[in-house]
């Protein structure tokens, strides 16, 4: 697996799912979030969304478009970058 030695963050989505999993949702906790992406048909759990949350794990592509659908948002709003 690859490792990012330069210490930036491997994604640029981590801060905006952790942001709108808080906001648009009430009480939604990582474990909650993770049982909605298996729903869909997305195989990750709690300790996945904690690392990407905090830039520590990559996010692919299908991944993105689970995430934005889960938390009812847009591709563009997940990638925004502040």
């Amino acid at each position: 697996m690859f490792k990012n030695k330069n210490n930036s963050s491997n994604n640029i989505c981590g801060k905006n799912v952790h942001k709108y999993r808080l906001e648009n949702f009430t009480h939604l906790s990582q474990r909650m979030l993770a049982e909605r992406l298996q729903l869909a048909g997305l195989d990750l759990d709690k300790n996945a969304i904690q690392r990407i949350e905090s830039g520590q794990r990559f996010v692919t592509d299908i991944e993105l478009l689970a995430l934005s659908q889960t938390l009812h948002v847009t591709l563009d709003e997940l990638l925004l970058q502040d």
